[in-house]
């Protein structure tokens, strides 16, 4: 054929399309599955299993000699010089990047009874609810009747909210949301110096109940939610409240969790005031007691409390 030779064709042929756009075009590439591809360009183009479909066009290939004649509209003969080096790749037209979308509250339910369910099936008591609900902080939302729970900056304006299936396991952060404002709960006193961190808005909700359960006044201390691991919305707690001097770390008990703790309290540690005002920080995973493991995060220990007291009850009543 004019222009290439049976080698550069042979050559050309072996280039399946995932390895070519990893090696030419990496930007190019978007994981939608676990064993799947799609393009930036075009989204209705999947690539798996050493095909491609492009599946709007209602065309396809094996390879990506397919793709560029197909696609990107090159001759055979550019198409076989590119895949063999002789060519530079045309460049590739980039989508321009979305504006960022303002942070927006999503719309409340009147009846946020899911919700209610939801949360005391978690073991979280009525009164802990009752008082985020009053504060603006939670909420169930009208589409999917989420959990909604929102953060808010010094000023009382929310700037952070994070949504929980009530019926699965849906987790999502809300566009747009300032990740340094997360779900917390206050304590009475805003000169409260103790402050409990948790992983997720139900695991302080949750450190909340276990005080609540064990006779305490859960109001004596701070709780802030993480969202992970990551120590941003913690230290900007720290600065919005300078009384706190104690912090009590209950990451899950796993090895994320356990790296967690060791990477905030460097966080802590790496912070010049900081690092003068904080006098003491506790590492406080969920018990191991006598061998039995009440489970990773707080809220299956706390799940687990609440069964072990209601079976205790009963037993009382029975002997009665």
């Amino acid at each position: 054929m004019p222009g290439v030779t049976k080698e550069q064709i042979e050559k050309a042929k072996k280039w399946d399309l995932l390895s070519y756009l990893q090696t030419y075009d990496p930007y190019e590439l978007k994981r939608s599955g676990p064993r799947e591809y799609c393009t930036r360009a075009h989204d209705s183009l999947k690539i798996s299993n050493g095909k491609w479909c492009w599946h709007s066009r209602g065309i396809g290939g094996r390879t990506a000699l397919d793709y560029l004649i197909k696609v990107r509209d090159m001759t055979f003969v550019e198409a076989v010089e590119t895949l063999c080096g002789s060519r530079a790749p045309p460049p590739q037209e980039r989508p321009k990047p979305r504006p960022p979308k303002p942070f927006q509250l999503p719309e409340a339910s009147r009846f946020p009874s899911a919700m209610l369910a939801y949360l005391q099936g978690r073991g979280i008591h009525p009164e802990l609810l009752q008082a985020c609900i009053q504060a603006g902080t939670l909420y169930e939302s009208r589409k999917y009747r989420n959990c909604v729970f929102v953060g808010k900056d010094p000023a009382g304006r929310a700037r952070f909210a994070c949504l929980r299936g009530t019926r699965d396991n849906f987790r999502m952060d809300v566009e747009g949301s300032d990740k340094r404002y997360s779900f917390s709960l206050l304590a009475a006193d805003p000169a409260c110096p103790r402050l409990a961190v948790a992983e997720s808005p139900i695991d302080a909700l949750s450190l909340a109940m276990l005080v609540k359960l064990f006779g305490g006044d859960w109001r004596d201390s701070h709780y802030i939610s993480l969202g992970g691991t990551a120590p941003r919305a913690m230290l900007q707690f720290l600065r919005d409240h300078p009384r706190i001097t104690q912090v009590s770390l209950c990451l899950d008990n796993d090895k994320g969790g356990v790296e967690g703790m060791e990477r905030l309290e460097r966080a802590i540690r790496e912070e010049p005031e900081l690092s003068q005002r904080i006098k003491l920080i506790y590492h406080n995973p969920p018990p191991v007691e006598h061998g039995k493991d009440y489970g990773k995060d707080y809220n299956e220990f706390l799940c687990a409390q609440v069964a072990a007291a209601r079976g205790h009850q009963r037993q009382q009543d029975w002997a009665r």
